[in-house]
């Protein structure tokens, strides 16, 4: 029968007691240990240290999750300035663009003012202009009568 390391060393199992089928089930406890019975103290120090070395690893990791997180932030900030740079830049052209544009609209609607303006002078001097020839053709041919009818009279 096999036992298991730590009952061996509370328990000597004999020979003669694995040899003898009426005592199978006995066992025999020795009077002295054969091993050395380990100082409580020194296991409790043993127990403090490993506890120790579990909270260092502890305190590593949490090191290592720290220093993660600080660099994710960081570089989460460094994208927002990047983003609130380019937001400015985007903005600056917008109001560069909608200027551009006002500027635009008022030339477009002062040329239409002044076309407006030209077309109707220049209804207005095409009006002058049939009075005009209006008035020399009144006043040639109202002359030529004058002079017929007056080379007529004198004749």
């Amino acid at each position: 029968m096999a036992l298991p390391h730590r009952l061996r060393e509370c328990i000597q199992v004999t020979d003669q007691d694995q040899g003898s089928e009426e005592a199978e089930n006995v066992l025999a406890f020795p009077r002295e240990r054969t091993e050395p019975v380990r100082n409580d103290g020194q296991s409790a120090i043993d127990l403090v240290y490993q506890a120790a070395e579990v909270v260092g690893n502890m305190q590593d990791h949490a090191r290592q999750t720290e220093i993660r997180a600080q660099t994710l932030c960081r570089n989460a900030i460094e994208k927002l300035r990047l983003a609130e740079t380019r937001t400015v830049a985007a903005e600056n052209a917008l109001n560069l663009a909608e200027s551009r544009i006002a500027s635009a609209e008022a030339k477009v609607c002062a040329s239409e003012l002044r076309a407006k303006s030209a077309e109707t002078r220049a209804r207005e001097l095409d009006q002058a202009l049939t009075l005009i020839e209006k008035a020399i053709r009144t006043r040639l041919l109202g002359a030529g009568r004058n002079i017929r009818t007056s080379s007529a009279a004198i004749a």
